[in-house]
């Protein structure tokens, strides 16, 4: 692995998206941690969802030390889940890109270079060659997340524009909003109730626990 030795000089460790940001950002060392945390056979291994966060969290700490800014230990994790998170309001998400604009961040550039999980696997095995005997449950798991949250997603951007015309157009009126999406199983057999991250998240229902007792 002699691209490495490239990350530090600002030059990209390969031609891809992750090597790219790796120069650009000066991210030394980020091949080898992607490929530790990846392989790693404990249950500590990252999927590549967590290797993208991490990527991420890399370029916005990158940046931030760039525009001069001091952060505490755990500010850089949370002002990425401030820019990234689907649980976090709109009205969060842009007030958190204006103190960061305001304090000389290029925060849409950051967002630009951000790495998708797709991006980072393609890194791993077509760039660095790394493998894993077979996908793992968590990777199947969040898969099906992603794939999941992709539809959810779309219907809140949907639904989010149908109101904006109708709101332009003067048909309703409706001041500063957000959209919500919910989507919920219900197990028939136990009768509980779930969301869907929160069933993919428990492996599944109370049935077997309702069966225990």
């Amino acid at each position: 692995m002699s691209e490495r030795s490239t990350e530090s000089t600002g030059e990209p460790s390969c031609g891809c998206k992750v090597g790219r940001v790796a120069g650009e950002y000066d991210l030394t060392g980020l091949d080898e941690e992607l490929v530790t945390y990846w392989t790693d056979q404990s249950e500590d291994r990252y999927s590549t969802r967590d290797l993208a966060a991490h990527v991420n969290q890399r370029i916005l700490e990158s940046a931030l030390v760039e525009a001069g800014l001091q952060y505490r230990d755990g500010e850089v994790e949370n002002t990425y889940r401030l820019l990234t998170d689907d649980d976090v309001s709109s009205g969060t998400r842009v007030q958190t890109r204006k103190e960061l604009e305001r304090d000389g961040v290029p925060v849409e550039d950051i967002e630009s270079d951000f790495v998708s999980h797709q991006t980072v696997y393609n890194h791993l095995t077509a760039c660095l060659e790394a493998s894993l005997e077979s996908p793992s449950d968590e990777e199947r798991i969040e898969r099906s997340r992603d794939k999941l949250g992709a539809l959810r997603n779309r219907t809140s951007a949907v639904t989010a524009d149908t109101i904006e015309q109708l709101d332009r157009n003067d048909v309703l009126e409706i001041g500063e909003f957000d959209v919500l999406v919910d989507v919920t199983v219900t197990c028939k057999d136990c009768r509980q109730q779930y969301t869907v991250r929160d069933l993919l998240e428990q492996g599944g229902c109370d049935c077997e626990s309702v069966a225990d007792d």
